[in-house]
């Protein structure tokens, strides 16, 4: 490796990357208590929003913009919402991680 190339950084931890988030949105929150976790809740509503926004681009639905969007862009979109989802559970629950195993653990037993 020459002096001007860098080893690529190992991906951080999805869960301490969620609870650096977390803390984050707790010390620069403007609205705390209930009303702030569920305005945090409501963000979600607002991300799939963006994801309908990036796939009707992406399929050029809107004769008046055209295709703005592409499937990328739906794909970084559907990200924005798993982590806004998984900031949400961390604000309801110190163990998040072990409250989505479970869940995930219930819906495949019940569905495959």
């Amino acid at each position: 490796m020459t002096e001007q190339q860098q080893p690529p950084s190992p991906a951080p931890d999805l869960w301490t990357t969620v609870d650096a988030l977390w803390r984050w949105l707790e010390q620069n929150q403007p609205v705390g208590g209930r009303e702030g976790l569920l305005l945090r809740v409501l963000k979600l509503s607002e991300e799939v929003g963006e994801v309908a926004e990036a796939v009707i681009g992406a399929t050029g639905q809107n004769p008046r913009k055209g295709r703005s969007h592409t499937w990328d862009d739906v794909q970084a979109e559907l990200c924005d919402v798993v982590i806004t989802a998984l900031v949400a559970l961390r604000t309801l629950t110190p163990e998040p991680r072990g409250v989505l195993e479970g869940h995930v653990g219930r819906v495949a037993g019940r569905s495959l």
